[in-house]
């Protein structure tokens, strides 16, 4: 009788689970989530004269309560709305409906720059100021603070006239606030708004205007203009100035507290190729996926086929192995490295240990005698004790010392801040495996120094090994010349390309840590509630900072060079990076404290002045991106999806990834275990490409340089002469590839030289 009880009783909670399970499913079916519409434009069934009746008519004959959020015509050729995921799978069921993609919502990828970039030196090969007027540097983020001096338009002529763009009027924000540097401003936040609601506008401004930070520290970094004085707090002074000073900006606010949504994305990609810019930044990123499915690859690549150069940051998912986003071949993806300056502050131990740790800060110092020193975990009865989060502390154990609290799980500054708030008057920031002897600079709100795992482990140890530990903090400096540099930075997302192996990503690195550049009235440096100071510059660090770096570059070698493609610039910038320091040694990883590989900087550390000549480059046309997509064995319908063209790939053509025609080489292989077997087991591998001289007539000669015997190498043919500008010749790489043990990578490199020029490819091989 007991067993029958528990047997119905187990039936009561197997039919309860299935119920709920069921109600749960129904749930989610009725919950509305925006979706992005993608149509075949080209097919409008016959019944229908206007698109935007087709858009509304097919929309209604799914939904009697969705509309239209936005109609777009560029980038993507189709709407955003809200809709059930029943709704939504019978939309993508109707005649013309290409796609309905659900909703993504990214993140942002969170001076001395153009010295440390060879910008000061005076060149023949710069363009001039009024030619580097006529390019426009589209900037999609957080918005703009206007009235900074980096938004000066003295000395500017007129605006472009082809400038389609606008001043949009806002909250704190009106026509006026734009500019002949400053030319246009638009927020776009309805995919927000359906989400979250109505925007809070004592939190936010529903208008262009930057309550961030974020997105006038890369709009400035790109192309902001001269300022003499500039720093933080007394750290980093100097003349600040952009990449591309004399170019003219335009922002698109995308994102709000609730982050970037894929809707507002899109909007202000159409609304940016309509406006007409010539570069587009993006320092976002969001889930990885197929192309065709991928919101920001797919507007890129209307914006690349429209002649606008598009930069978008890696990610700051380093140094964990393939954690790039942004990996599409018409975007170039950047990574993150160090300058030559740093802020330096010593800590002294109680042991008369001196150690070196870096600081922002420059409020009220502590005295110059030594302070009580405790480790957060020691002093908690959390968990979280150690990371130092919120409430965790022991006020107590905590009043009038130094607390030592490790990295990760909560915001740097808001460590220091719960310290603060438990008596402490001093932070230790203590960096653990994750992020090894990588320092970044923060402008603390009290007496703090971060430090690398050594040092870190260093500092723990003492406090263990004795009975009242004791240490002070000293102020903070700023120093320059620092070597080696650049390294590059542990967060700074690698690759492989975890989309596509065959391409290799990122492209390149550019200066990404401990940046100097404009920042919003609205919050202070921390961006904390807590923190009242206001300053029109701050130091960041992040992707987000690199990228702006080189959508800036770009706009200069678009300056000197109009008639060139997207592809053809970042061609340039790519096969002109270094990969090694003045002495020969690699540039270093910071996460490893080795060299770095093409995985971690792809073609190496953004270097302008060569990039203004780099004697050849690999272009790409529209038939080269299509012939991609047909090496990736994309369908029909596939295609439109990404491109908006109708294309089918030939049956009797083969199209091959290896011959698609990229700076730089992937070149992803099998080990003995794979299909093709045997301990002794090689294969043969052809990679095509072909090269445009845009310098002189020159006669080309090819050099490979390799770090394994697992992969022979041969080049045919082995001389390339060109005898006219715009000439193009073809060449082809041939790897004979011996068997290595699953998760094996190695590198080498591929060199054109004609004496003046190098033009450098790095190759990396991976067995899997």
């Amino acid at each position: 009788m007991k067993s029958l009880k528990f047997k119905l009783v187990e039936i009561f909670l197997f039919l309860s689970l299935y119920y709920v399970c069921i109600a749960a499913e129904e749930k989610i079916q009725k919950a509305k989530r925006t979706y992005i519409v993608h149509v075949d434009k080209s097919n409008m069934p016959e019944t229908f004269t206007d698109h935007a009746l087709w858009y509304d008519t097919s929309l209604k004959s799914v939904s009697d309560s969705a509309s239209v959020l936005y109609r777009y015509e560029n980038v993507v050729h189709g709407y955003s709305t809200m809709l059930t995921t029943e709704e939504a799978e019978a939309l993508g069921e109707q005649p013309g409906i290409l796609s309905v993609l659900p909703e993504v919502i990214y993140e942002l990828h969170t001076t001395r720059t153009p010295e440390f970039l060879g910008l000061g030196k005076s060149t023949t090969l710069f363009p001039t100021s009024d030619s580097m007027g006529e390019v426009i540097v589209g900037v999609l983020d957080t918005g703009v603070w206007p009235e900074l001096k980096s938004f000066d338009d003295s000395g500017l002529g007129p605006v472009p006239s082809r400038w389609k763009g606008e001043c949009q009027v806002g909250k704190n924000f009106s026509a006026s606030s734009c500019n002949r540097k400053l030319i246009g401003a638009k927020f776009f936040s309805k995919g927000y708004e359906v989400a979250f609601g109505p925007i809070d506008e004592t939190m936010e401004s529903r208008s262009p205007r930057d309550d961030d930070g974020h997105g006038t520290h890369t709009a400035t970094t790109a192309a902001g203009s001269v300022v003499p004085s500039a720093n933080l707090l007394g750290y980093a002074s100097g003349t600040a100035r952009g990449m591309a000073s004399h170019a003219r900006v335009a922002v698109y606010k995308v994102c709000w507290l609730g982050g970037c949504f894929g809707s507002d994305i899109v909007a202000a990609m159409d609304a940016a190729v309509a406006d007409g810019v010539d570069v587009l930044s993006m320092s976002i990123g969001g889930g990885l996926s197929e192309y065709y499915s991928d919101t920001v690859a797919i507007g890129a690549f209307t914006a690349a086929a429209n002649g606008i150069f598009v930069s978008c940051s890696a990610g700051n998912g380093g140094p964990m192995p393939s954690s790039l986003s942004n990996v599409a071949p018409w975007i170039t993806t950047v990574g993150a490295g160090t300058l030559d300056r740093d802020f330096p502050a010593s800590i002294t131990l109680g042991n008369s240990e001196l150690h070196s740790g870096v600081t922002l800060y420059n409020g009220k110092q502590l005295s110059d005698s030594m302070v009580p020193l405790v480790y957060g975990g020691n002093v908690s009865n959390s968990s979280g004790g150690a990371l130092c989060m919120a409430g965790s502390l022991i006020p107590e154990k905590v009043a009038r010392k130094i607390v030592v609290c490790d990295r990760g799980g909560s915001a740097r500054v808001q460590k220091g801040v719960v310290v603060k708030d438990a008596g402490g008057i001093g932070m230790i920031l203590t960096n653990t495996d994750t992020f090894g002897e990588e320092l970044v600079a923060d402008a603390h709100l009290l007496p703090s120094a971060a430090v690398g795992q050594k040092t870190g482990d260093a500092i723990k140890k003492y406090i263990s090994s004795t009975r009242n530990p004791t240490a002070k903090i000293g102020p903070g400096t700023t120093k320059l010349g620092v070597q080696p540099s650049p390294v590059v930075a542990a967060f700074s997302s690698r690759g492989p390309n975890p989309v596509t192996p065959a391409i290799l990503k990122p492209d390149i690195i550019a200066p990404g840590v401990n940046i100097l550049a404009g920042w919003t009235a609205a919050v202070g440096p921390t961006g904390l509630q807590s923190d009242p100071r206001h300053v029109n510059f701050n130091i960041i660090s992040g992707t987000s900072m690199s990228c702006p770096h080189v959508s800036g570059l770009a706009a200069i070698v678009k300056a000197a060079h109009p008639e060139w493609s997207p592809a053809a610039i970042k061609s340039a910038l790519m096969t002109t990076a270094y990969t090694a320091y003045k002495t020969g040694q690699k540039i270093e990883d910071v996460a490893t404290g080795g060299p770095a590989t093409p995985f971690d900087y792809g073609a190496g550390h953004a270097d302008p002045v060569a990039a203004l000549d780099p004697g050849l480059v690999y272009d790409a046309t529209i038939d080269d991106y299509l012939g991609f997509l047909c090496a990736l064995n994309y369908t029909p319908n596939q295609i439109k999806s990404t491109t908006h063209r109708d294309f089918t790939c030939q049956t009797s053509k083969k199209y091959t990834l290896g011959d698609f025609n990229y700076p730089s080489f992937s070149v992803p292989l099998e080990t003995a275990s794979g299909r093709r077997g045997g301990a002794d087991s090689s294969s043969i591998i052809k990679y095509t490409r072909t090269l445009t001289n845009v310098g002189a007539p020159a006669t080309y000669k090819v050099s490979l340089h390799s770090q394994t015997q697992a992969v022979k190498m041969s080049v045919e043919p082995e001389t390339l002469s060109f005898k006219a500008q715009y000439e193009k010749k073809s060449y082809t790489v041939t790897f004979k590839t011996s068997s290595m043990p699953s998760g094996t990578t190695s590198f080498a490199r591929l060199e054109w030289s004609d004496g003046k020029h190098i033009v450098g490819s790095p190759i990396a091989f991976s067995w899997t």
